[in-house]
C-alpha cells in the first residue's frame, strides 16, 4: 500500500471527496454538513490531517482532533492525560477490508506519541460495526458511552506504547 503523508493544500479537493464518498453508507453518522471544507482547513492549519496515497490519489485520510467537549468526558482516565483523540478515519470504499484503517490508526497513533500524548481516546458511534472490528485489533478499552451530536458513541482509550 502507499505511504502515508502529511496533508498538503492540493489533497484538499481529494480527501472532501472520500468523506462525501462515505455519507450515507451503512454506520456512517456523517452527514452533509460534517465533516466539510471547514473541517479540512482546521487539520490542515494545525498539520493535523495525513493521507495514504496510491498512485498519487488519496485513498485514505485520518485526523488528530481538537474537541474539548469529546476531551472533557468524564470516562477517561486523567492519570494517562494529555490523551489524543484521533478522528474521521476514512478509506475510499474501493480500499476497504484491506487493512488500511488499521495502517491509519497505527500512524496516528505514532504520531499522537511524537506529539507528546500519553494516551489515546475517541468515540465510536455504536452501531458502526466495520470501525468496531477495526479497532478490535488494538486492544482498546471500552471505558465508557456516552451521547453526543445526535448519536450513541463508546468510548475508546488505550496507552500508547
Amino acid at each position: 500500500m502507499g505511504e502515508i503523508i502529511l496533508a498538503t493544500e492540493n489533497d484538499r479537493e481529494q480527501i472532501l471527496e472520500l468523506y462525501q464518498a462515505q455519507k450515507g453508507r451503512e454506520f456512517c453518522a456523517w452527514d452533509e454538513d460534517y465533516p466539510s471544507v471547514e473541517t479540512i482547513s482546521f487539520d490542515l492549519s494545525r498539520d493535523s490531517l495525513f493521507v495514504m496515497k496510491e498512485n498519487g490519489k488519496v485513498i485514505a485520510a485520518i485526523s488528530i482532533e481538537e474537541d474539548m467537549d469529546v476531551d472533557n468526558l468524564d470516562c477517561w482516565n486523567k492519570a494517562l492525560f494529555p490523551g489524543g483523540e484521533l478522528a474521521r478515519v476514512v478509506v475510499d470504499p474501493s480500499f476497504q477490508s484491506m487493512g488500511i484503517g488499521q495502517k491509519m490508526m497505527e500512524y496516528g497513533m505514532k504520531a499522537l506519541k511524537e506529539r507528546g500524548y500519553k494516551s489515546i481516546h475517541f468515540l465510536v458511534n455504536k452501531h458502526n460495526i466495520k470501525a468496531i472490528k477495526c479497532y478490535a485489533h488494538f486492544g482498546f478499552d471500552v471505558v465508557g458511552e456516552c451521547y453526543m451530536y445526535d448519536q450513541d458513541f463508546l468510548c475508546y482509550e488505550k496507552t500508547l506504547q
